[in-house]
């Protein structure tokens, strides 16, 4: 037997619930999703392996969306299933800027003019539905009708979806790393289906002083769709591993997380250059000043 999670929301809390439920729980136990049912109202459904602990799943509900909406949750035990797969079968693709994010099946519809990514659902989060995600990729088409990235740094990179966008997008050598060595794996693989196996290195990193990291520093373009706390803890040594003019991408944030965020990074010398806003979260786009030093750890 396996277990569900059940609550029923108006449409931006609860993508917003879903999203941060998808971003916090590990997904190799966990497949969260949110639908549009025939009453009008929004359901969300968060399937596990093993029961959940409901006072923790609460909190992260009303953390996402409110004490209001975390009262309203059902645990339920129900039927063993392929709940990853099932949840995310009927998925459409995404398109961000230029970007489309698609399955196999939705290959042969995405327009030559645009950078198709190939993520198939059955590999869970990092699809590309998810705001933090089309607020990364929104952030890289923008960045890119101003600047070349050349040396290109994604932490935390899931499926690879963001270090693929890079790769494609600039044609240039991405390092993706992930502190789970799956999530390494499945970006690696993505890589390759991508035809960017040559371009996305994909290595496992808990920090900034992997050699991997170091040995290719400076980065003139980091990516970090994570979450609040690591991406406070990560600010300073990112901002070592910097070149001038360099450009830092940070997700995983709720609207209310952001000016924490903002201000650790500009702490370490990094100023807001963008803010975007999708279903409640935020993406920002940091800039290193011009003469910002060098200061690699070697």
């Amino acid at each position: 037997m396996t277990y569900v999670a059940r609550l029923s929301a108006d449409e931006v809390p609860a993508s917003r619930i879903a999203g941060y439920l998808g971003e916090t729980l590990d997904p190799d136990d966990v497949a969260c999703t949110a639908f549009a049912g025939a009453d009008g109202r929004w359901h969300i459904a968060a399937h596990f392996r093993k029961r959940p602990d409901e006072a923790s799943l609460r909190a992260l509900i009303e953390l996402a969306a409110g004490k209001g909406a975390a009262q309203g949750l059902v645990v339920e035990k129900v039927a063993a299933r392929d709940w990853v797969k099932a949840s995310l079968e009927g998925l459409k693709p995404v398109n961000a800027g230029r970007f489309v994010v698609h399955g196999s099946h939705d290959r042969a519809s995405v327009p030559d003019h645009r950078i198709g990514i190939e993520i198939e659902a059955a590999l869970a989060f990092g699809t590309g539905h998810h705001g933090t995600t089309r607020g990364c990729l929104l952030a890289l088409d923008g960045l890119a009708r101003q600047r070349r990235s050349r040396h290109v740094l994604d932490v935390g990179t899931g499926t690879g979806v963001l270090a693929i966008a890079a790769a494609k997008l600039w044609q240039t050598r991405v390092l993706a790393t992930d502190i789970d060595p799956m999530a390494v794996r499945v970006a690696r693989e993505n890589a390759q289906a991508n035809q960017t196996g040559a371009l996305v290195s994909c290595v496992r990193a808990a920090g900034m002083n992997a050699p991997q990291i170091v040995a290719r520093a400076p980065f003139d373009l980091v990516l970090a769709n994570i979450l609040l706390g690591p991406l406070q803890r990560l600010a300073a040594p990112l901002a070592r591993q910097l070149s001038p003019n360099a450009r830092i991408v940070l997700s995983g944030l709720l609207a209310a997380q952001a000016p924490a965020a903002i201000a650790a990074y500009r702490s370490n010398g990094l100023v807001l250059e963008r803010s975007i806003a999708l279903d409640g979260w935020v993406t920002l786009v940091m800039a290193a000043r011009a003469s910002w030093p060098r200061l690699i750890s070697r």
